[in-house]
């Protein structure tokens, strides 16, 4: 599978994820802790990567981010701005 960038990135989303975390004072090992319980296998070092615009990001784990996170898919993809009490 080819992976296209965007901007230099291969995501749209790892910046919103890595504000939002840090915003919530979590570790990256954190929230990979609470992805995991959801289902999502992701370690420290592929969050890490994601913040960092190198890694791919799946719609299913975008969904599951959102989840963890307390916001809509749509803010992480930068379609909305953030609602007052979603955090």
């Amino acid at each position: 599978m080819k992976i296209y960038y965007y901007k230099g990135r291969k995501n749209v989303s790892g910046e919103k994820i890595r504000q939002m975390r840090v915003k919530k004072r979590m570790s990256q090992s954190d929230l990979a802790a609470k992805l995991q319980v959801e289902g999502v296998m992701l370690e420290r070092d592929s969050i890490s990567r994601i913040e960092g615009g190198t890694r791919f990001v799946a719609d299913f784990e975008l969904q599951v981010f959102a989840k963890v996170l307390g916001v809509e898919v749509e803010w992480l993809l930068g379609a909305t701005e953030l609602r007052h009490g979603s955090v």
